[in-house]
């Protein structure tokens, strides 16, 4: 559901990048607050895509070093692997907690001038995403090292089998 949210956000903000550029050299009149508003989206964005993007095994990692590995090594370093990028989000969580509310308190805008956007969507869009991430990363950590679908399939095989006898 985030990813398609990042994802339809994305498509609107190129709209107003064009709106914007067309106006800036066609009609020489840009559509002020533009860069704030594309400088708090990419991040929106980038955040709002982090937990599709780990358990999809799209996130950045070394397979190659795995796989070349023997299993047991394999499954502790992609672990070792999930469990440092939840330490990673859950400190951005923590390291942006004060500053989240700083900016709802506060109400702390960015950007001079004719627009001025709120920063506090950003900031909390921070903190979310950082908890889905980590929540992402240990959901992949522990089904790594308990192999739950393996365990379940296992099961069900022997179930089956104790049925036909």
């Amino acid at each position: 559901m985030l990813m398609v949210l990042a994802a339809g956000w994305a498509f609107f903000l190129t709209f107003i990048i064009i709106t914007d550029v067309i106006g800036r050299t066609v009609f020489n009149t840009p559509i002020y607050g533009v860069p704030e508003i594309v400088m708090n989206s990419i991040v929106m964005i980038v955040f709002l895509q982090a937990g599709y993007a780990i358990r999809s095994g799209s996130m950045l990692r070394a397979n190659f070093l795995a796989k070349n590995f023997p299993p047991s090594i394999s499954r502790f370093v992609l672990t070792l692997g999930y469990l440092l990028g939840a330490i990673f989000f859950l400190m951005i969580l923590f390291g942006s907690w004060d500053s989240a509310i700083h900016a709802w308190v506060a109400g702390e805008y960015e950007g001079e001038g004719a627009l001025r956007v709120p920063a506090w969507p950003t900031r909390f869009t921070i903190l979310f995403g950082s908890l889905i991430a980590t929540i992402s990363y240990l959901l992949m950590a522990y089904i790594e090292i308990f192999k739950p679908s393996q365990v379940d399939a296992e099961a069900e095989l022997k179930a089956k089998s104790d049925n036909a006898a």
